[in-house]
């Protein structure tokens, strides 16, 4: 009986040894398979068409979850870096004869939408052509497929074209009902990202920022417009203003806003047509994911010089305490320092999209550009957001280059410490008690309220920080404090507002920050490098977890509502400092 014991024991384990080494060799065969796929160069054919899909979302750059390759689903979300790589591609490969805009469900920022539009318009100089079709053109696709060369649409389709409309959430009646009083310390009297805690709608100084800024890049979006579908901006906002969502597809073609109705195997004709292909022959076809894997045509560089792209996006955390989406200060830090004393790297491009974070975070990654810039030029370019926080760590730079609908300014400090006494003593009958040895060392307990010293001490922290603040952007920008003062309070601007107002230096995207930071290192030839540097497949696969898989699914699916979600979920995790946006813009 011990002997079929012991034997049976050591089949058991056997077979458990034999699964996991199956199970890790089949992990690793897929994960072989997913990482060949995906980086295997793409071959061109003669008369290509890249087939540009304006669906899903956009961020600044997209680091693949092999959890989602994995179990095969993919969740939408494109890196601005990929589009406009393969918009460049596109241009300077001679197999492509043409792009066409495959309009859809589109979520994307201003800034990144006016990025990709400059590199469509860029495209159209190679003399090559561009159409767009669609079902349903979002307004955030039709502002791209105005650039094209014909704009058509499904005889039963929808045009979007209805103006801008923002929207703020607010939380005072919700935290009132389960007995929350938020403390609020803030220095700026429209740094407005207090008020969901403490009212039920908008300040009139957050008012009007937002209809400024609303409609300054609403008014670059018809001025564009306008100038390639030769329609004057009066008649557009006309347009807009009759929401032409809901109007019949005739009229698009009656008011100039498309060019001819066509049902999808038209179109596939039309691009035969276009591209010279047999009406029996398919058409030679290239999407985003091809595009990414197809070499460059130009020559390598062997200068050596290194010209690096730096990318700084999502909310500033604290040190290492900031979440798994986000800017590490420390992290950047490190990496800003690494470059600094690479004596390869001529000139950094540091690429800010972030409504800001942590006030201390961003005074640590203030501090290394401060030191870059001693070394090397520092050339700032700003993404959809670089404001609060996100300008902090901008305004030490050399030079800023922002797009006219970038969200910038912000110049605030704000705090907050939740009072829970009548949630816990009230509505669940906790109660708390305790000794201490000096008179504040229970400071920031939230089972009670701050008394009046306590107050005056926080709302000292706060005017101390925004003093500094004030400083930073003074030195930076070399301008006087006061005037700095003038149009801080916390007030949100354009980049078309913020360069009138000499918080930015030029209008303009990454890639004119790429020339000026070359023509400020005095570099001919040089590699572009970005930096920091994605990980590869299978430390993305070691690293992720279920936290960047279901983070990836939450985004999928709550789509513009991921942003204040994940506000609301990171306040735990965050500074009681803080210098940042309450908002996000998508334009949809």
């Amino acid at each position: 009986m011990k002997d079929f014991l012991k034997y049976m024991l050591a089949a058991i384990v056997g077979v458990c040894i034999v699964g996991v080494v199956f199970a890790i060799i089949g992990v690793m065969s897929i994960a072989g398979m997913v990482a060949s796929s995906s980086g295997s160069e793409t071959k061109v054919s003669d008369n290509s068409v890249f087939i540009l899909n304006l669906k899903g979302s956009v961020e600044e750059r997209v680091q693949p979850n092999p959890l989602s390759q994995l179990v095969g689903e993919e969740f939408g979300t494109y890196g601005l870096d990929d589009i406009l790589g393969s918009i460049k591609k596109a241009k300077d490969n001679e197999k492509i004869k043409g792009i066409c805009l495959d309009a859809g469900a589109f979520v994307c920022p201003p800034a990144s939408l006016e990025e990709i539009r400059n590199a469509l318009k860029d495209f159209k100089e190679s003399g090559k052509f561009i159409v767009a079709y669609g079902g349903n053109y979002l307004q955030s696709t039709y502002y791209l497929a105005s650039v094209a060369d014909k704009v058509a649409i499904n005889p039963q389709g929808s045009l979007g074209w209805h103006g801008l409309a923002t929207q703020t959430y607010f939380l005072k009646d919700l935290l009132d009902k389960i007995g929350v009083e938020m403390q609020i310390f803030r220095v700026g009297t429209y740094k407005s990202a207090v008020e969901p805690y403490t009212s039920t709608e908008m300040s009139p100084a957050n008012r009007e920022q937002t209809q400024a800024f609303a409609n300054s890049i609403w008014g670059q979006m018809v001025d564009e417009v306008a100038a390639s579908r030769r329609i004057p901006a009066d008649s557009l906002n006309a347009l807009a203003d009759r929401n032409m969502d809901l109007q019949p597809a005739e009229l698009y073609i009656k008011t100039g806003l498309a060019d001819t109705l066509m049902y999808q195997d038209e179109m596939l004709a039309y691009l035969k047509q276009l591209t010279e292909t047999d009406e029996d022959d398919a058409l030679n076809k290239l999407y985003l994911e091809d595009m990414v894997n197809v070499q460059r045509n130009v020559p390598k560089d062997k200068s050596g010089n290194v010209l690096a792209v730096y990318y700084a996006t999502g909310t500033i955390g604290s040190g290492e305490l900031s979440a798994d989406e986000g800017i590490h200060p420390e992290k950047v830090a490190k990496d800003l320092r690494r470059l600094r004393e690479d004596e390869s790297v001529k000139a950094v491009v540091f690429r800010v999209n972030s409504p800001g974070g942590s006030a201390f975070g961003s005074e640590e990654i203030w501090r290394e550009i401060t030191l870059l810039k001693e070394q090397k030029p520092v050339i700032v370019s700003m993404g959809d957001y670089a404001a609060s926080g996100g300008y902090y760590i901008a305004c030490a730079a050399d030079w800023i280059i922002a797009q006219p609908t970038t969200l910038t300014g912000s110049i605030g400090i704000f705090g907050y410490i939740p009072n829970a006494e009548k949630l816990l003593n009230d509505k669940l009958g906790i109660h708390f008690d305790g000794v201490k040895t000096n008179k504040l060392s229970d400071l920031g307990d939230i089972s009670r309220p701050f008394t009046e010293e306590e107050t005056a001490l926080m709302q000292n922290m706060v005017n101390h920080g925004y003093e500094l603040f004030t400083q930073r952007c003074a030195d930076g920008r070399k301008m006087p404090v006061d005037e700095i003062k003038r149009i801080a309070e916390g007030r949100v601007w354009t980049g078309k507002m913020a360069k009138d107002l000499k918080l930015v230096d030029e209008l303009g995207g990454i890639d004119r920050a790429i020339a000026v930071a070359a023509e400020r290192a005095e570099i001919e030839n040089y590699t572009v490098m970005s930096y920091p540097k994605q990980e590869d497949f299978f430390s993305s696969l070691l690293s992720s977890g279920t936290d960047r898989y279901l983070s990836a699914r939450l985004k999928a699916e709550l789509g513009a509502l991921y942003e204040p979600f994940r506000y609301l979920q990171t306040i735990k995790e965050s500074d009681r400092i803080q210098a940042r946006l309450p908002f996000m813009i998508t334009i949809k």
